[in-house]
């Protein structure tokens, strides 16, 4: 298949001036670098030349309103070029914003757009922004992908400002990790650039047009690991200093000054973290550079990402506290309150004596010796009749015709004890996912062992980057029994949690065929049903997942118990 000449990078051009994105983006703009829109997928409406190498191809003459596959309505074109579209949709099936790219089946590069696709869905990590549907049906061929609403795109975030370091610090450490996990599958970016990565609502930073972008516009290298490590080290270094690591303008960022060459990012602003600095230049250069500062280049996404695991932990500033008002002190002045006093405090206002009080006339004074003598005379009577009362209750309780726990006595009935269920047998259950949900280590939620636990997928966010309602456990009873509580111990922070049951003689394939009889959150739960139930099955559901340590959430249950 024929490739455009604008995407062919001679990779052995180390010189650092411009990243392997930029001098493709270039090509197709008579030197100037794309604009972004709100994909970052390049330009709406571009004005771009074929340059010989590709027949002219226009894009899909569709309109908003037109629906694919009976599903997908098209909303608003946000990018046309270059033979392709790019909209937002709506998903009617799930109810739920998707975002599609579009070309002709004829399109030169159609195959190689649904190849890349449909190896960016299989990868399934939850640091890229996942491809739903690829597709050739009608003379169109089409790839779906997820829309997040919530996010906000890094070119935004760096017209802002310059990042503070721990910021920058997280950008360079999940883009390297998750390009490394990328490459390790033979997936590489080849555009990434500002528009391309988003960060959520939760931090988490996000990437976009893994392997698809590059493919749209017919890019390619014989050197993709090399291209993608400079890609972060150009976004490491405009987070670091809000300019762009080349002597051209683009992403809304201005370049270096022409003729300076590549200088380190804390000679460009002052207050930049310097092991940070380090990591910008070890990525973008690889020609010696950096040898003036006795470290060695990193070539591929996986030593970038050691490289930065390597440096002392970058915390996040310390919060500001607004000091509170200086503590005002009251006095009482003079029957006032609220009035300063002390000396030289003067009274702004008369002060009106206090007229006497009521009950110090003589009549008064008698009206308050009878009202005390009456309550004296209560408190007697009741002190005797409660004494009455305690004495007879004792003989009633000696008396070998009734016992404290008789109920004609008002006394209550002895609690009923309550006996551990045996587990017979769990499974892992994500009906509304691909059906499997870690099951190697189902067996450890009931094998009595604190450290050991099963755990979901990862999500970018805690509702499942909604992309479900929840995932769950099934646990096998065995036969019907009485269920009294669920008492579930939970690892790595707060999860909410639903029980539900079902006492049919096989295990409903949906979640809406069991019984939802209570719902908890924390790290240890008890469920208990508000009255008697009876169940073979027992769905523990996870609804709301806590973050993790490797900057998405996911759910952890170490040990659960079942009483009748």
């Amino acid at each position: 298949m024929a490739e455009r000449s604008t995407a062919a990078v001679d990779v052995a051009d180390n010189s650092g001036d411009e990243p392997l994105a930029a001098k493709a983006d270039e090509a197709t703009t008579d030197g100037t670098a794309e604009a972004q829109d709100s994909t970052g997928e390049g330009p709406q409406e571009a004005d771009n030349e074929p340059d010989g190498s590709e027949p002219t191809v226009s894009p899909p003459d569709l309109h908003s309103g037109h629906k694919l596959a009976g599903r997908y309505r098209l909303e608003e074109c946000v990018t046309r070029l270059d033979g392709f579209s790019s909209w937002r949709a709506v998903d009617e099936k799930l109810r739920r914003a998707v975002g599609v790219h579009l070309l002709p089946a004829d399109h030169p590069r159609a195959r190689s757009v649904l190849a890349a696709a449909r190896s960016s869905a299989l990868l399934g990590d939850p640091r890229f922004v996942q491809v739903l549907d690829a597709v050739e049906e009608n003379d169109l061929v089409y790839v779906v992908h997820e829309w997040l609403p919530d996010a906000t795109e890094l070119t935004a975030l760096l017209g802002a400002g310059p990042m503070d370091a721990h910021d920058a610090y997280q950008l360079v450490s999940q883009i390297s990790q998750a390009m490394a996990a990328a490459h390790r599958e033979g997936l590489a970016h080849l555009r990434l650039t500002p528009g391309a990565v988003l960060r959520s609502s939760s931090g988490q930073y996000r990437i976009r047009g893994l392997a698809v972008n590059a493919a749209l516009r017919g890019i390619t290298s014989d050197g993709p690991q090399r291209a993608d490590t400079e890609a972060i080290g150009a976004l490491l270094y405009a987070a670091l200093t809000q300019r762009w690591p080349y002597e051209s303008d683009a992403y809304g960022l201005a370049g270096l000054p022409k003729g300076v060459g590549l200088i380190a990012p804390d000679q460009v602003r002052a207050g930049v973290h310097r092991g940070l600095s380090e990591i910008a230049m070890r990525a973008l250069a690889n020609d010696g550079a950096t040898a003036s500062r006795q470290e060695q280049p990193c070539t591929t996404p996986d030593e970038l990402a050691k490289a930065v695991l390597a440096m002392p932990r970058i915390r996040p500033p310390e919060p500001t506290f607004t000091a509170p008002p200086e503590y005002q002190r009251t006095t009482y002045q003079q029957g006032t309150y609220g009035r300063p006093g002390g000396p030289g405090a003067g009274v702004t206002q008369p002060v009106i004596p206090a007229p006497p009080a009521p009950l110090q006339s003589r009549t008064g004074k008698a009206l308050k010796w009878a009202v005390s003598a009456l309550l004296i005379a209560a408190l007697g009577l009741g002190s005797w009749q409660l004494a009455e009362t305690l004495l007879d209750r004792d003989n009633k309780s000696n008396d070998p015709g009734t016992t404290q726990t008789n109920p004609e006595n008002g006394d209550k009935p002895p609690v009923e004890k309550t006996e551990p269920v045996p587990i017979v047998s769990a499974r892992d259950y994500d009906p509304l996912g691909d059906g499997s949900e870690k099951p190697q280590d189902i067996d450890h939620v009931y094998d009595g062992d604190p450290n050991t636990y099963w755990h979901t997928d990862g999500y970018y966010s805690a509702d499942f980057g909604k992309l479900k309602e929840g995932v769950g456990v099934v646990l096998d009873l065995g036969k019907t029994q009485r269920v009294g509580a669920v008492d579930v111990t939970f690892l790595g922070g707060t999860t909410s949690v639903e029980l539900r049951t079902s006492d049919g003689s096989e295990v409903p394939k949906r979640p809406e065929g069991f019984t939802k009889v209570a719902e908890g959150s924390g790290t240890k739960v008890s469920l208990k049903p508000g009255e008697t139930v009876r169940a073979r099955y027992l769905l523990v559901w996870l609804t709301e997942l806590p973050p993790s340590s490797e900057g998405n959430f996911r759910g952890k249950i170490s040990d659960i118990k079942v009483t009748s």
